[in-house]
């Protein structure tokens, strides 16, 4: 280190690093944000359990309304479909990522890379409304041409907007992943299939798991795109609980958002834990 002339002896102090924990209105502003992000959160899980009809005054604990959605069949209806959907339109969505994170990251850069990119990542860029209004008119031209009206719209739909969301953790996976592997499988004789099967696999496995719960996930929460597409009589269980705020609202409406949180933290919790595996 030098010193200064003059200044015998004398230890210069080393610069301070940023931080922005110390900056003035960090944790007022900090906490202010939890607070109006995870207090509705936790008020709507709190009256979930209100033994009366009204989401604002509490009248006792009690499990009315969990037994009562148990027991309402359009609920049971719904949340088939939207279970049904997310499982599809996952699977689907994470077939095509795989295929997609492969083509993009086993091969050398080419001219138009980036453009290649922004279309995988499209329905991330733009607005969901945007999307599923693009979505509605073309759908809408394929059923003058074709005469078809069925429910696979809304499948197609689903699948088509949750493949970036499991592109990206499984693109992660295969950047992260040591090439020598699979280098050295292919100079002993290995052809590309078996190559895949026997390395590339069983080490993407996590990335692949991670992104199929995570548009599992985007699936079973979706309501924009499902509201626009979505035939008559095909609502999931977010589109029901639109309807059912539209009319009366009660506690029941509170139990199924319950319900739909404790499993959408449960698969992202999940999901953080298969992603951060390195091995």
């Amino acid at each position: 280190m030098c010193v200064p002339p003059g200044a015998k002896g004398a230890v210069m102090a080393e610069p301070k690093g940023f931080n922005v924990k110390k900056q003035h209105g960090f944790t007022t502003i900090a906490v202010l944000c939890f607070l109006l992000l995870y207090t509705p959160i936790i008020l709507l899980v709190l009256y979930s359990f209100n033994a009366g009809t009204s989401i604002a005054i509490w009248e006792g604990f009690s499990w009315r309304w969990y037994i009562s959605t148990w027991g309402n069949e359009q609920v049971k209806e719904a949340a088939l479909l939207s279970l049904w959907l997310a499982i599809v339109s996952s699977a689907v969505a994470t077939s095509v990522a795989v295929l997609a994170a492969l083509a993009t990251t086993r091969r050398a850069p080419y001219k138009g890379q980036t453009v290649v990119f922004a279309i995988i990542n499209q329905p991330l860029m733009v607005p969901e409304i945007v999307t599923a209004v693009a979505l509605l008119i073309f759908f809408a031209l394929i059923k003058n041409y074709t005469g078809y009206t069925g429910g696979a719209y809304l499948f197609i739909a689903h699948s088509a907007f949750c493949v970036p969301f499991a592109y990206m953790p499984i693109r992660a996976r295969l950047q992260g992943m040591d090439l020598t592997l699979e280098q050295a499988a292919s100079d002993l004789y290995g052809t590309p299939l078996r190559v895949f099967r026997k390395v590339t696999l069983p080490l993407l496995w996590p990335g692949i798991l991670a992104g199929a719960m995570l548009a599992f996930v985007i699936s079973l929460d979706d309501v924009v795109i499902t509201e626009f597409v979505k035939a008559a009589g095909q609502d999931t269980l977010p589109t029901y609980m639109l309807g059912q705020l539209r009319r009366v609202v009660t506690p029941e409406v509170n139990a199924i958002s319950t319900v739909l949180l404790a499993i959408s933290v449960t698969m992202v919790i999940v999901y953080f834990i298969l992603n951060q595996r390195k091995n």
